[in-house]
């Protein structure tokens, strides 16, 4: 798969544009006001971004030109469906966007194949997900989908699990200014008996610890929060959360 050649998709890559974030903002304001020629330009501005998420697939032997159309067809998606009043960046926004359109595009030519009746009722209920989403401004549940779309819940279940594809718990889901959010950090941990941190030498490396820092392992390893609800407690953000995390740990395999 050849991500370094000049031109994918008839795009010269050698070429494509790159926006500041304000610009991208500019941008959003007045595609929300009708403008599409703003819409046009933005998506040419992020052709780079779409590049650079599709190479994270170079292993599947793909065709690149195929997987960065279906990159496009996600970066519009995020263009439509973004949130300008909202304090998140675009990029944020889009990348995951942008490998979920392709993770789909995966599936469905994926050798192993799921029934069409089942992929549909799967589609079916992400497309609910998100309205739903959209109207309560949170995450529903399962039996709210169902009853959205009409379906069972079983139903709903088996179609959501027949196509999602297994993930590394060392997958990034997000990075910025260096601090990379992995899987695995967004995932509770209520093992209290096999947890090393109710180890004594373990505790007593803690109590050299500034208060948040603890607070925090106290909050992510005694109490099986994720990050994102450590994040919630404290006030700040999840980036936050796993850079104070990590230097944390760090200092206490230092003393062990």
């Amino acid at each position: 798969m050849y991500f370094n050649k000049v031109e994918i998709s008839g795009v010269n890559t050698a070429n494509l544009k790159v926006l500041k974030e304000v610009e991208k903002m500019e941008l959003l304001r007045k595609i929300k006001a009708g403008d599409m020629v703003a819409r046009e330009e933005l998506i040419n501005g992020n052709l780079r971004l779409v590049l650079s998420v599709i190479q994270r697939f170079s292993g599947r032997g793909e065709n690149p030109d195929d997987l960065f159309q279906v990159g496009c067809i996600g970066l519009i998606k995020a263009i439509d469906n973004f949130d300008i009043t909202l304090d998140v960046r675009f990029s944020t926004y889009a990348v995951p966007m942008i490998i979920g359109e392709v993770k789909r595009y995966l599936r469905d030519n994926n050798q192993v194949r799921v029934s069409r009746s089942l992929r549909d009722l799967a589609y079916r209920a992400m497309q609910a997900k998100e309205k739903l989403i959209n109207e309560n401004s949170r995450e529903p549940t399962i039996e709210e989908i169902a009853k959205e779309i009409e379906a069972k819940r079983q139903d709903v279940i088996l179609a959501l699990e027949a196509i999602t594809e297994p993930m590394s718990l060392y997958e990034p889901v997000f990075s910025e200014a260096g601090d990379t959010i992995y899987v695995m950090d967004q995932i509770g941990d209520n093992n209290d008996d096999n947890n090393w941190l109710d180890e004594i030498a373990l505790k007593e490396a803690i109590g050299d610890l500034g208060q948040r820092e603890k607070k925090i392992l106290n909050l992510r390893f005694f109490q099986g929060k994720t990050q994102v609800e450590v994040a919630d407690e404290i006030g700040i953000s999840q980036a936050q959360v796993s850079r104070l995390e990590k230097g944390a740990l760090r200092k206490i395999k230092r003393k062990i």
